[in-house]
Parts: C-alpha cells; structure tokens; sequence
C-alpha cells in the first residue's frame, strides 16, 4: 500500500507538488507561496493553461521551482469531492518517487477523504509480470498530504486506511488465477486473517457432509480441488456471548467452467472471479476488524470448484440441501445459489442472525438487466434494502432494487423435487435465482446483492484501476458503521 503521511503544507525539496483548486477559486495558501516564489509565475501559467478549476481538469508544469520537479494541479468544481481527486491525481504522479499535496481549504476529514481516494487508485496486481520494464512501473513511494490539521487528518484516515486494506485483500484474491487461488489455499489465506483478531474456523468435506451440505458438495463434486466453508467471526461488542449477529455470506467458485452444462469457450477466463462475492466478505471482514468496529460480525464464505470432471454432478440430478429442501440441477452452470442455500442455513441455524446479506456474482441476468453501473439489490425487509441502498450510494457503489415475488417463485418449482434451481428460461433469470436463495432464509431479514456486473472493472475510474474492484467491502463496511454499531 502507497505510504501516506500528513504534515504542516511546504513547499518541497523534491519531488511533485499537487494544487487542488476549487472552480473559481484564488490562489492561497501553499498555491499562493509557491505564486510568490515564482514571481506570479503560477497565475500567468494557470492563465496560459485556460485553468478554471472545473472538475476533471488538470494542468501540468515540469520544475516550476527549485527541486520541484512536476507541479500538477487539479480542477475540483464548485462542489469538491476530495476522494476522486486523490484518486485522479495519482495516474499524473506515479511517476514520481514522492509528491506533496497541499490541501489548503479543506478540513482535516477532507484532507484524509483525498489521501482514501489516493491509496485506493495506487493498487497494483503484478505479481506474476516477471519482465517489465522498469521504466513502466509506478515509482511513487510515499504521499504527504499538507494541511495545517495534520494531527485530525492522520487521525480521521485510520479508520479509512483499514478499509482500503480490506479492499486491496479483495482485489488480490480477486486477481488471483484459479490454478493458484484453489479452495483450499483461499481458505488457507483467510485463517491469517486471525492476526487481525477474527476468529476462523475452516471446515473440509468431512465436517460439511455431516452438516448435510448436499447443495453445495454437488458442485464441487466433479473438480480434484476439495471444497470449503470459512466462518470469521468479529466479536466487537465485548459483551460475554454474541447476540444476534450481523452476518455477510459470500459465494465462492474458485473457477466456474459450468460443470456438465458447459460454459462457451470465449471468454471463460473471467470465471476466475466467479469467487468476488466470497472476496468481498473477506475484505469486509478485514476491514471491520482493522478499525475494530463495536458490532458483532460473522463473516461466512462458501469456496468451491465446478468442473466437469468424471464424477461431476449431471442435470437431472436430485440433491438434498442442509435445510432438509430437494432440488432438481436443470443446469450445472447455475452453482452458485446451490452454494449459498447450504451456507445460509448454517448461518441460521448456527448463530441466528439479526440479519443476512449474501454477495455473488450469481447471473449473466444481471448484466442484462443493469449493466456495470449497478449490482442488483434483492430484499425482503424494506429497511434493510433502505439501508444498503443509502451506504452505496455514500461510497460510489450503487445497487439497484429488483423485485421478488409469487409469479416469479413459481418458475422453480420442480415436477420431482421441492424446487428446481433454474427458471423457465433467460426471461427473468436474476430475479428467480433470488428467489431461489429466498426459500432458504426462513423468514429472516436478508438482502441478495448480484454483483455479477460490478466485481470486474474493465476501465479505470477515479478509485479504481482496471480490474478487481472489490465492489461491497466498503458499502457493507458504511452499513456497519452507519447503523449498527453501538
């Protein structure tokens, strides 16, 4: 992670400077020293630049001034939004090995919203690139941030650092290629996760078999890769004993070939990320632990292969879910819910929670239906569903509610078995594979978020590069902290 330290604002001896300048706005502050020092050599080239501030614009300036060796300033409108600036600024500094950023005008919560958008645009998978160029690498090593509220701003980005923390978990194991990131390596990763304080618990064949895991242990039936379920807990209320728990579920198919019901060959690499849903818990759960919420968290991911190997599972066959519900496997490829219903009974049975937000990449549907610019929200408690949609919306990620219901519900039902795990057909496939999950809550309040669309970024944005975007560790972390912790 891009080291970030906060200090009195000066100018530096080295390195890139970066001006933030709301639209309209005069030069002050550090802008106004370095204006000075220049003779009013910043006006005449903010002048030359036809720089007003507006949001998305920048200009750049190479050695303005002793040992200044690159001055950026950033246009941020009339109404700034800090973090997309630090995120922005970072493509037109990661040349530089150290840049100073001056926030004069903003407050110390600001200051440290600017320095969160900054470390999430720095992430990085290169790992395997065992060849490039160094001329091609980011040099940048360390950000100050300059505001003369130093001490508050280092104060306000502790909690956010943890948070970008758990989002760079996510993206890693995100990023990772299937033949790596194996269930039981996944589930290997996450047991270091107890350095942070969580309790994990890691569960084999054996241990699921008992707890009559047939849904889930159908789909990882066909691949040599064993599966596993992963329970962490956060027990941040200090009470003795923990009493209705928050509890995130997370679906995790390590690599999703469809089974016996095939996916097509183009474009099967992207099924490496067919775990998101699992990754995002996982980050969550670092996250919550790292700033040490105050609420009591389960954090439950189910990790499973789906391959087509000699003892896959076929369509057709009838399997026996931990609730005691038979379903029909109409098609091998829609795994995920199968995963998932066995993982929400144990959550209920296990630790009876106060509520149940389950994330998967679940349906191409959705994709359809909303796009990359939305997941797909499913609840049957209004408040929940409120919720969710309000902490999203604060951090950049959206989710849109869809609808349940009877006419829906009906499409699953099975001619031999309790229900069937597909629909009628593509006409409404997200909304019947919600469904589907549904019949197994009991009743408890539950939110479904189809993150299909949303858990792979194919361009860069302000707070995200190209690739894993962790989309739900920070919707879910506000939610937390929003409203639940006491």
């Amino acid at each position: 992670m891009l080291d970030i330290a906060f200090a009195k604002p000066a100018l530096p001896k080295a390195g890139a400077l970066v001006l933030p300048l709301a639209e309209g706005a005069a030069l002050t502050g550090l802008a106004a020293t370095l204006d000075a020092a220049m003779e009013g050599g910043l006006t005449r080239a903010l002048e030359a630049a036809a720089f007003k501030g507006k949001k998305g614009q920048s200009a750049t300036f190479w050695a303005p001034h002793a040992g200044i060796t690159k001055l950026v300033v950033m246009g941020m409108g009339e109404s700034p939004d800090a973090e997309k600036t630090g995120g922005s600024m970072i493509p037109l500094i990661s040349g530089e090995a150290a840049a100073m950023v001056a926030t004069d005008g903003l407050s110390a919560e600001q200051a440290a919203s600017l320095a969160m958008g900054a470390a999430l645009r720095s992430y990085r998978f290169d790992r395997y690139r065992t060849k490039e160029k160094a001329e091609d690498k980011p040099k940048l090593a360390k950000l100050t941030i300059g505001t003369a509220e130093a001490a508050a701003a280092k104060a306000a980005f502790a909690p956010m650092k943890a948070v970008v923390e758990g989002v760079f978990l996510t993206r890693d194991l995100v990023s990772e290629p299937a033949n790596i990131l194996t269930p039981v390596e996944f589930a290997d990763r996450l047991k270091g996760l107890e350095k942070l304080g969580l309790d994990v618990e890691v569960l084999g064949p054996k241990e699921m078999k008992k707890l009559g895991f047939g849904a889930l242990l159908g789909v990882a039936q066909g691949s040599i890769n064993e599966p596993r379920m992963v329970v962490m807990k956060w027990h941040g209320s200090g009470r003795k004993k923990m009493d209705k728990p928050l509890c995130f579920i997370g679906k995790g198919v390590t690599f999703d070939t469809g089974g016996i019901s095939i996916k097509p060959a183009s474009g099967m690499e992207d099924m490496k990320w067919d775990m998101a849903g699992a990754g995002t818990v996982a980050g969550l759960m670092a996250a919550l632990a790292g700033r040490k919420t105050r609420a009591d968290v389960i954090g439950i991911v189910g990790l499973v292969e789906n391959m087509p190997g000699h003892n896959a599972q076929r369509p057709g066959d009838v399997v026996t879910s931990a609730s005691g519900q038979t379903i029909e496997v109409i098609n091998t490829d829609a795994e995920g819910r199968l995963v998932l219903a066995d993982v929400i009974h144990y959550a209920i049975e296990k630790f009876d929670p106060k509520f149940m937000v389950d994330l998967a990449t679940l349906t191409g549907a959705i994709i359809v239906a909303l796009g990359h610019e939305h997941a797909g929200l499913f609840a049957n408690d209004e408040e929940l569903a409120a919720r969710i949609t309000a902490a999203g919306n604060s951090v950049g990620e959206a989710a849109w509610r869809m609808p349940l219901g009877e006419a829906y519900d009906k499409q699953i039902k099975s001619d031999i078995a309790d229900m069937k795990n597909v629909g009628g057909g593509r006409a409404g496939g997200s909304i019947t594979a919600a469904c589907f999950i549904q019949r197994f809550v009991q009743g408890y309040p539950w939110a479904h978020l189809d993150i299909a669309g949303t858990a792979w970024a194919t361009k860069d944005s302000p707070t995200t590069p190209k690739g894993a975007s962790a989309y739900g560790v920070r919707m879910l972390d506000r939610l937390v902290a929003d409203h639940y912790e006491g």
